[in-house]
């Protein structure tokens, strides 16, 4: 417990200076940590008797990042086709040593990895409008990340410390036997009330629809994390990896995020926050 609370804070405080500082920066913390993420998503695989295909995945990794990085989110669909059709054939010309199956895990994992953390830059780098704060003025990108972030680092924070202090009853016991709806509801209340104050008196947005995002985030989080326990199930593995002490590897702590960031990606713009 202690190691997971020392290396969350170290963690937070190296979020919040990449963050701020933002551009290339920013940038190359994300490009890494999806090479890693789908680094561990391969070997979790692999370990299970499937081949994903490594450097093809990252090329196209490489390439959603790339896209996302310079605006033009149009060309999304054009690297997705022209991946899955590269992937799929594969199949066929290394039928011998990549099956079907291990295609279309490649290229669900990619899309699930690449495309996940390339909303955190499209976030980030949103441009239209500033943020009056408490510390001066944000860009509306800068103060997206934040609330995306926080509201989710609340519902699996007070959703562990809820769970592990009150939880009774199992929530999704055949893929994730120490979750519970005790947890949930702990992480779902702390999650709008995290975003209410981040979003709304930090950032100056409405509460009421602030607190309809933050408990949107909870679920949608949540869900997340279901998702690569679902993944860790299957393949037998109790965490993605060992780079972060006391949580296991990136897609164990940025599981979630995966998930919240695109939904406040396109929630923030449906509302007219930016856009």
């Amino acid at each position: 417990m202690i190691t997971r609370v020392i290396t969350g804070i170290i963690g937070i405080a190296l979020a919040a200076v990449v963050i701020q500082t933002g551009g290339w920066v920013f940038a190359a913390a994300i490009a890494l940590l999806s090479v890693i993420g789908w680094f561990e998503y391969v070997r979790m695989f692999r370990q299970h008797g499937e081949r994903a295909a490594f450097i093809p995945g990252v090329v196209i990794l490489i390439l959603f990042l790339g896209i996302a990085l310079l605006g033009n989110s149009s060309e999304f669909m054009a690297v997705c086709i022209l991946g899955a059709l590269v992937i799929m054939s594969g199949s066929v010309i290394f039928r011998g040593s990549f099956s079907i199956i291990d295609a279309s895990i490649t290229l669900a994992g990619v899309i699930y990895i690449g495309g996940s953390f390339s909303y955190l830059l499209m976030l980030r780098f949103i441009e239209s409008g500033q943020q009056v704060t408490p510390l001066g003025m944000m860009s509306t990108g800068n103060a997206l990340v934040w609330i995306a972030l926080i509201g989710t680092w609340a519902s699996d924070t007070l959703a562990y410390f809820a769970g592990s202090t009150l939880g009774a009853h199992k929530l999704c016991p055949s893929v994730s036997p120490n979750k519970t709806w005790e947890g949930f509801a702990g992480g779902l209340v702390g999650t709008i009330i995290s975003v209410m104050l981040v979003g709304g008196y930090f950032f100056g947005y409405g509460l009421p629809e602030m607190a309809l995002l933050g408990l949107c985030i909870a679920l949608v989080a949540t869900l997340g994390d279901l998702v690569e326990s679902v993944i860790k199930r299957y393949t037998g593995i109790k965490d993605s990896g060992n780079i972060i002490p006391g949580h296991g590897g990136v897609l164990d702590r940025f599981d979630s995020v995966m998930f919240s960031v695109p939904f406040v990606y396109y929630a923030s713009f449906i509302s007219g926050i930016w856009g």
